[in-house]
């Protein structure tokens, strides 16, 4: 069985789940479900990265200790995903001292034999929210461009590596084809930053200002820097550096790590780079989508344009926030969401669409009194196997979900089309037989439509097989909200 690794990037525990984080991750778990659909032995790794001045600053704003404000939000970040149906694998937490600081000990280890940390005196620039230290040049009116906030000017003694030396190395493993990043064009950006060459990085902060971390093994004065530390998690998570390594070995290196376009630099060049330090495979690729905007415009607290994905959960189903984020948002580009456009792709496409196809379907077999029993429905792997799902595969093959969307919502247009022309509803008074073909017709591409949708709706799909099996509609699938 074919083995498959994608992970999502951690995520920052101080504050709620936002709308990027529901994006992501949702990305990921439709992905995930696909190939285990097809009959791949997937592994599904996010988590929370914790050991972060963004962190402990918002702690101490809330009043809290650092370590109970961070299980407070992780605890809403399981719950929400718990929500909109994220099954993954794991969720590893940077906190872990038994797994995760091993594997991160275990690869500062490693980077040191290498010769590539050294200690040195840092003066510059330092953007909280980045967590990362930024040069003038990436300014925007004296701003950090991510987070429209003045960075600290900061003066301190720190560890760093030598991400200048596998400048050359990185640029040979992505022109063989050895490491993917896709989209082409943030390949090319990232081409670019190789071409200008990259720049040693400060790899550790001083535990008097950031007092919570993994501490730099020989030096207790010193905490691994945010970056360093978390992004081992992708092999922590699978065992590096413990005893038990049986995952790490099953299944790195990834076949996807997906992050935001935001994060592009720490994961197509710092990371690959601390992996060639320490002898180990790089990921094959590295998905990086855009970011959701909101009637054209970054979401803010200023403009009052934020969209909280808890909110359309409760409103209109985890289900539907999957559907929209899994059709309606390209993952190759900045996608435009309004809570307008929500709610109107909502009643078109679900309400009016998938819910009410399934309905008038599954009404004609109750009405009619269509036998069901002795119909044998096609399985996963035959529907799966069809020439005129091509595009669907396709599609998943690049994470172009929105794409493999499209092919689903295609068949179901097409089975609304057969109705109005065949008109099974007319003909079964003038001629059963002909009517019992049409319905059972719809019936089996239904079927088909409900396993091609277990990736981005598994509750719906499950619905609709368990409703053809005893041959009744679901009640309110989407009711259409006014």
């Amino acid at each position: 069985m074919n083995t498959f690794y994608i992970t999502t990037p951690i995520y920052y525990p101080n504050a709620a789940p936002h709308m990027g984080h529901a994006y992501t991750t949702t990305l990921v778990d439709i992905v995930a479900r696909y190939h285990r659909l097809i009959g791949h032995d997937v592994y599904f790794l996010t988590g929370t990265d914790e050991n972060t001045e963004k962190v402990v600053q918002a702690a101490q704003k809330a009043d809290k200790d650092a370590r109970e404000f961070a299980d407070e939000n992780v605890s809403n970040f399981k719950e929400f995903y718990s929500d909109i149906e994220i099954a993954y694998s794991q969720f590893i937490r940077t906190s872990d001292e038994e797994k995760h600081w091993l594997g991160a000990v275990a690869m500062w280890k490693r980077l040191v034999e290498a010769g590539d940390i050294y200690k040195d005196t840092y003066k510059g620039l330092y953007c909280v929210g980045c967590e990362a230290f930024i040069t003038e040049k990436e300014l925007v009116d004296g701003k950090c461009p991510h987070h429209d906030t003045v960075p600290q000017q900061l003066e301190e003694e720190n560890y760093f590596f030598k991400l200048s030396k596998y400048t050359d190395a990185i640029k040979e493993k992505i022109e063989k084809g050895e490491f993917r990043i896709e989209p082409e064009a943030r390949q090319n950006e990232l081409l670019a930053l190789l071409d200008a060459g990259l720049e040693d990085v400060s790899f550790s902060r001083p535990k008097k200002a950031i007092p919570w971390g993994i501490p730099v093994p020989g030096d207790e004065k010193h905490v691994m820097y945010v970056w360093c530390d978390a992004l081992i998690n992708y092999i922590s998570a699978l065992g590096y550096g413990t005893e038990s390594a049986t995952l790490y070995e099953k299944f790195w290196p990834a076949q996807y790590q997906v992050v935001g376009k935001d994060i592009l630099r720490f994961h197509a060049a710092i990371w690959p780079a601390m992996l060639l330090s320490a002898g180990l495979p790089l990921p094959h690729a590295l998905f990086v989508h855009g970011f959701i905007l909101s009637g054209g415009k970054k979401m803010s607290k200023t403009l009052g344009n934020v969209l909280v994905p808890q909110e359309f959960a409760k409103e209109y189903g985890g289900e539907a926030l999957r559907y929209y984020l899994g059709r309606h948002i390209n993952p190759l580009e900045d996608s435009d969401m309004t809570e307008d456009a929500f709610k109107e792709a909502y009643n078109a496409h679900l309400a009016n669409g998938l819910g009410n196809l399934t309905s008038r379907i599954l009404n004609m077999v109750e009405q009619y009194d269509i036998d069901l029993s002795d119909m044998m429905m096609p399985d996963k792997h035959d529907v799966l196997s069809g020439e005129e799902i091509r595009e669907y595969h396709d599609a998943f093959e690049h994470l172009e979900v929105n794409k493999a969307a499209d092919v689903i919502w295609g068949l179901v247009a097409f089975m609304d089309s057969y109705i109005q022309e065949e008109q099974p509803f007319k003909t079964i008074k003038e001629d059963r037989s002909k009517a019992e073909q049409d319905i059972l017709f719809l019936v089996e591409r239904l079927w088909e439509v409900a396993v091609l949708l277990e990736p981005f709706m598994p509750e719906t799909a499950e619905k609709i097989q368990e409703g053809i099996k005893e041959g009744k509609k679901p009640e309110n699938l989407f009711p259409r909200k006014d």
